[in-house]
């Protein structure tokens, strides 16, 4: 099964063709992020390199959903994006989407029309294991994909680790095997027992958390493999926003982002050329 890895645009400063040189460059399949203020001009660009889009669409606010909203404004916001992200084909989509607040029977009556959204546009919809979003944890999102057999996946076990303060798919297998055959798509950034990032995963300090997700990562790919996939897409996350630690005095950041996810990219693929 050949990998196929995609810059995230999170925190990227320059223009679509920018991007698309430094993953041509790096090997890289595509590029993900939301859908871009011009999109005949990305359009075009993944035209010329060519590659592959994944667009990220998030159901009101960002990364943290909009303090009120309810799920027929979430549904509004995610039916508006795939209408308007079509057009320049994505692979598929992964969305941050729910809110953490929400009851779960709320979350898993929002989810199976997220579910029926996917059917009607004929888009692979892959909802995302995000803090602040309805799949934050792991046991609430196990209650949730019990009571919904087609509702797939994006995988960011780095939330998890932050959410429960520990490498909790090491204390807890279960919850990975339960979710094995859901993730279509994997955001590959390390998280640890006090974030959602390491500081810099290439520090022999931080070996242990990343061991941790190349073996849960390595899971998905083998049940993605055995289910006849001939590819699988990841995105090495590393990003800015509070995730990227820095420098106390000065405020410059800690490493290179785009050096980093090419770190992980390469780690990535050499742990699965040993599978």
């Amino acid at each position: 099964m050949k990998l196929r890895f995609y810059k995230t645009m999170w925190g990227w400063q320059g223009t679509w063709a920018g991007a698309a040189e430094l993953a041509v460059k790096a090997g890289f399949s595509g590029l993900e992020g939301p859908l871009p203020r011009e999109p005949s001009k990305a359009a075009q660009v993944l035209a010329d390199y060519p590659l592959d889009w994944i667009a990220e669409i998030s159901t009101t606010g960002y990364a943290v959903p909009e303090p009120g909203a309810g799920p027929d404004e979430h549904l509004a916001v995610l039916r508006r994006e795939v209408e308007r992200a079509l057009p320049l084909r994505p692979r598929h989509i992964t969305s941050m989407a729910g809110n953490d607040l929400w009851p779960v029977n709320q979350s898993v009556d929002f989810f199976g029309q997220v579910v029926e959204i996917a059917k009607e546009y004929g888009v692979r919809i892959c909802c995302e294991t995000h803090r602040g979003r309805s799949l934050f944890h792991p046991r609430v999102t196990m209650e949730v994909i019990r009571q919904l057999p087609e509702l797939v996946l994006t995988a960011d076990f780095s939330h998890w680790c932050s959410v429960c303060e520990r490498l909790v798919l090491d204390d807890h297998p279960e919850f990975l095997a339960e979710c094995l055959g859901r993730v279509k798509h994997l955001h590959a950034r390390v998280g640890y027992d006090q974030g959602a990032q390491v500081p810099d995963p290439r520090l022999p300090l931080y070996d242990g958390p990343v061991q941790s997700h190349l073996r849960w990562w390595t899971e998905v790919l083998r049940c993605q493999q055995a289910a006849g996939e001939n590819e699988a897409t990841l995105t090495p996350e590393f990003g800015p926003d509070g995730y990227q630690q820095i420098e106390a005095g000065s405020g410059q950041p800690w490493g290179d982002l785009w050096e980093i996810n090419c770190f992980m990219a390469t780690l990535i693929s050499k742990h699965w050329d040993l599978q």
